[in-house]
């Protein structure tokens, strides 16, 4: 029964032993595994930051794209409205103009037309003068 006592004893012991070395087994891989997860969990978290700072980087990049792009246009547009502006001017320069010249026209014709009825009268009166100095009649010509 010695033997029986000595040899539980030592089944006892070795389980207890193996219990021992498993427990340090699974305790050492669970704090290799926590070290693990601690050093993933910071990985992403510094990466979930360095995203945020790209994010709100590319945001106000945006942002200033935008005002740019909404300057250009303001600009583009203020362009447009002035040289329509100088558009419309020379239109109506040039209406002007062209009333004033076709008036002017207009008036040297008709005094050119007065001119002519008077020199055509001289003119037609002259050769009645002259029809009737040879005692003929212009009306019966």
């Amino acid at each position: 029964m010695c033997d029986t006592t000595a040899l539980r004893g030592d089944v006892a012991q070795q389980a207890q032993s193996v219990s021992h070395d498993l427990r340090s087994h699974l305790t050492r891989q669970y704090k290799t595994m926590q070290t693990d997860m601690t050093v993933k969990v910071k990985k992403l978290g510094d990466e979930a930051i360095l995203l945020r700072e790209q994010l709100a980087q590319c945001q106000e990049e945006l942002r200033t794209e935008r005002r740019a792009h909404e300057q250009l246009q303001q600009e583009k547009d203020t362009t447009i409205a002035d040289l329509q502006n100088k558009l419309d001017n020379m239109e109506t320069d040039y209406e002007k103009i062209l009333h004033d010249t076709l008036d002017s026209l207009t008036s040297h014709l008709a005094d050119a037309r007065l001119r002519w009825e008077d020199e055509s009268t001289v003119v037609h009166q002259e050769y009645k003068e002259l029809l009737s100095d040879f005692g003929l009649n212009s009306l019966d010509i």
